[in-house]
């Protein structure tokens, strides 16, 4: 049985450690690398923020992620009336120990391009000026301009 195993372990080792035909790393050209992550996950696609308000932004959300459930666990035994004074008292020092962004009230959409912050289509992330002007260069998918 180990034998088995070790002959497919070696087949497999070369036939993957050889390129396949068609492909990138077969043409020459360097090997597939996944696209960078960032710290709260997301899928990296610039390296450069429009403004300092969105860096902002970006780690007010990434201490939101960071500390969500634990605010949310010290936020139930704050508000809930039926616990001694004394506990609830307690859970409020340490909710002000929390830092200040990691509440999510303090996160503002904005858009993805401009930075603007009013005026936000959330499922598209543009601004309503950004939105406006893609659409009608006809570079977003599933919009359509009304004709009548």
């Amino acid at each position: 049985m180990d034998t088995i195993i070790r002959s497919c372990v070696r087949i497999g080792r070369s036939v993957l450690s050889k390129p396949c035909p068609g492909t990138l790393a077969h043409s020459g050209w360097s090997s597939w690398t996944p696209h960078p992550v960032n710290a709260i996950g997301a899928m990296i696609t610039r390296t450069y923020y429009a403004d300092w308000r969105m860096l902002r932004d970006v780690k007010r959300r990434r201490l939101v992620k960071e500390h969500h459930r634990d605010r949310l666990r010290v936020n139930c035994i704050r508000k809930n009336t039926i616990l001694p004074d004394e506990v609830r008292e307690i859970a409020d020092q340490e909710i002000a120990a929390f830092p200040r962004d990691s509440c999510h009230v303090r996160i503002r959409d904005r858009c993805a391009i401009t930075s603007r912050p009013r005026a936000v289509l959330k499922k598209w992330r543009l601004s309503r000026i950004m939105w406006r002007s893609i659409a009608d260069a006809n570079n977003m998918s599933g919009v359509q301009r009304s004709t009548w």
